[in-house]
């Protein structure tokens, strides 16, 4: 009996295509980083093979960890604003015209052809000190000098926004799609308002793609480093581009990877935290 042929009694389920995929390409580079993290560098920035904790205990540091309160205060922010753009727009979409539906939705998928770092540094050019908004802005005499529109906290606030607005619309709009008409028709013949309808039903109802829209929204806005690295100018430093610059302009790829394994650590308890809340409040959360 082969070798394969014994793996595959014992232990079936590793010659799967799809385990063995995620096991090279996705188990195998974290247990390098995993491993890489517990190393330590010499003064030349070269990777020496000393094994210590000193990179986990650093994490505790009060300048460290401000970076990752920054960088989950920002993914809320983020996972807010898209909430508030994309539940009104998901809402119109899911009362659109059946046939207007399809060519409505495309126009919402249609930046996801364009790569995101085209579509970033076009916001750039339009808010650039030179940049059209501020061409616009001096030609109409509303300034008399070029605004601070780049490279700072709220141009990364848009930029993710922009990015992430319709990972939040599409699972609200498959939800509110789910919603059964009549009870809007017999709240209305009740007597309620559309305000009330809005809050004591279509907002229950849709709990679900809310939260699916929050996970797709707040758990890879930490990830995203180069939308605050283009439009934040180094200025705002995140987790994600704290770990950028780890590993490129100050040689320390221990500390890196510690910091990569805390945020995988970080991300899975947030994914946990999401899921037990939506399974205690009874709703169905789909994230694919």
């Amino acid at each position: 009996m082969s070798l394969f042929s014994k793996i595959n009694r014992v232990f079936p389920f590793l010659v799967q295509p799809g385990t063995l995929w995620l096991l090279l390409f996705t188990g195998l580079p974290l247990l390098v980083v995993l491993n890489l993290s517990f190393l330590s560098r010499n003064s030349y920035g070269r990777v020496v093979y000393e094994y210590t904790i000193a990179n986990y205990t650093r994490l505790l540091q009060w300048e460290e960890l401000l970076i990752i309160l920054r960088s989950m205060w920002l993914s809320l922010e983020v996972t807010l604003l898209c909430l508030l753009f994309g539940y009104p727009l998901a809402l119109f979409l899911s009362r659109a015209a059946r046939r207007l539906q399809p060519f409505l939705l495309l126009l919402v998928i249609v930046p996801f052809w364009t790569s995101s770092l085209v579509r970033t540094y076009a916001w750039i050019t339009i808010l650039q000190t030179e940049g059209l908004l501020n061409s616009f802005l001096m030609s109409v005499g509303w300034t008399s000098e070029p605004l601070t529109l780049l490279y700072n906290h709220g141009a990364i606030l848009l930029g993710m926004t922009y990015n992430f607005l319709p990972f939040m619309i599409l699972p609200v709009y498959a939800s509110l799609q789910k919603l059964d008409p009549t009870l809007i028709d017999a709240a209305r013949d009740l007597g309620a308002s559309s305000l009330q309808v809005l809050l004591r039903i279509i907002l229950p109802l849709s709990k679900g793609g809310i939260i699916s829209g929050a996970i797709l929204v707040f758990i890879p806005a930490l990830g995203y480093f180069f939308i605050p690295d283009l439009m934040g100018g180094n200025r705002v430093i995140l987790v994600s581009n704290h770990i950028s610059l780890r590993f490129t302009q100050a040689r320390d790829w221990p500390y890196g990877a510690a910091l990569s394994v805390a945020l995988i650590v970080l991300t899975l308890l947030l994914i946990a935290m999401f899921l037990r809340w939506s399974k205690r409040s009874g709703e169905k959360v789909e994230l694919a």
